[in-house]
């Protein structure tokens, strides 16, 4: 029987989710989620795709991620689809920072877990709880390839000129200070998809790709690769985000600790859980802006134009470093839901040869698809991203090689 199956595992630091996939025809064949690990009131949501059975779901403590893969094991053993099954071929796992040193999806060994442990300083909310989901996968399946897929590999073929920071360069390397760039799983998908959306290889075409969720990251992609983008050293840089201020000047720090007797730690949590979206309205969902601009709320219509003003900014540099651009993608929570988003962003772009088609941005689907007016020089486009299918396609071309 040949082995055809993988299993996406995301490990956060409470949380799991995960999809079992069978590449033959890249179905879904569970989902799921464990969150509030550690916690009396953690909570498992299994969905069996394959049977078309509903989502179960139940509550109760659950220790560590060691319990929680056990029970994610468990439900899909009820649905004849254990992790002792022949046709499991590998375990893909996201793993958010892989530096410089891992450019492409990676076999786990000793030393890939060294290296992933040694970039923890540059990634310490992620890697370490990515970390914790490949030690406790490896022990159930010892004798499976697990497989770690690199939110930053996409973002490896940046030219120097674009990752450097202008610092001393000895400082710089001595503590590993650069762009890597996040979300690049999403990236890879999108430019791909968006390429095919318009009957083209992706080295036929430059894109950019507009990710924005909750984090918000935009990518310059010319003929396959990124040039370019917006997130650095953390997810921080770069657009406003729900509750990250993306691009800020460096100097805000150094005033709000001189000025502001502010420590470190509480600038920190500043610029990452209370600044963006939340802090300039106080709400972090697009939803909720856009109903209270619907009622005159100035404070939420303030929000989302620097949202726009940072946005457009963006879309113009990216134009400006590739040069040509074939097509604009939007993707992710508000990128594929969020038509005023969409409408904002390109108005006035029409030199550019950027524009929306009023009906077809409004339409709603989970299919990729245009909304930019027939005949534009420049497509706009909503695609759909499925990160995880990018990690299972990931995981499943190495093990087979």
């Amino acid at each position: 029987m040949t082995a055809t199956r993988v299993l996406v595992l995301n490990s956060g630091s409470s949380s799991v989710k995960y999809q079992l996939l069978d590449m033959r025809d890249s179905s879904r064949l569970a989902s799921g989620l464990v969150e509030r690990i550690g916690e009396q009131s953690s909570r498992l949501k299994h969905t069996p795709l394959a049977t078309g059975g509903g989502s179960r779901e139940w509550t109760g403590p659950i220790a560590d991620h060691d319990a929680a893969l056990k029970a994610v094991a468990e439900e899909l053993a009820k649905d004849g689809l254990g992790l002792d099954s022949p046709e499991l071929a590998a375990i893909g796992h996201r793993v958010v920072h892989g530096g410089k040193h891992f450019t492409e999806p990676t076999v786990i060994d000793d030393a890939v877990l060294a290296e992933i442990e040694r970039l923890i300083p540059v990634a310490p909310l992620h890697n370490p709880a990515n970390l914790t989901g490949i030690r406790t996968a490896t022990a159930l399946r010892p004798d499976l390839p697990q497989v770690a897929v690199f939110d930053t590999a996409f973002h490896t073929t940046m030219p120097e000129a674009a990752a450097r920071y202008a610092i001393d360069v000895e400082t710089a390397d001595a503590h590993r200070v650069r762009r890597y760039g996040f979300h690049g799983t999403s990236h890879a998908y999108v430019s791909r998809a968006t390429a095919k959306l318009l009957g083209k290889a992706p080295e036929e075409v430059n894109v950019i790709v507009l990710h924005l969720g909750n984090g918000t990251s935009a990518s310059a992609v010319e003929k396959g690769r990124c040039v370019d983008t917006s997130m650095g050293l953390t997810p921080l840089e770069g657009l406003v985000m729900g509750t990250r201020s993306g691009d800020i000047d460096p100097a805000v720090i150094f005033h709000l600790a001189r000025v502001g007797e502010m420590s470190i730690d509480e600038i920190d949590t500043l610029l990452n859980k209370k600044s963006g979206l939340i802090g300039l309205c106080g709400d972090n969902d697009m939803r909720e802006i856009r109903r209270r601009i619907d009622e005159g709320d100035e404070r939420a219509k303030l929000a989302f134009d620097i949202y726009i003003h940072r946005l457009k900014k963006y879309i113009g540099a990216y134009y400006a470093v590739l040069g040509q651009v074939d097509a604009v993608a939007f993707t992710a929570g508000v990128g594929e839901n969020a038509a005023p988003v969409r409408e904002a962003a390109v108005a006035g772009l029409g030199s550019l040869g950027l524009a929306v088609d009023d009906e077809l941005n409004a339409v709603r689907g989970d299919e990729p698809r245009l909304i930019s007016p027939a005949g534009a020089r420049v497509a706009v486009a909503v695609v759909p991203t499925d990160e995880e299918l990018e990690i299972a396609t990931q995981t499943y071309a190495l093990v087979k090689r």
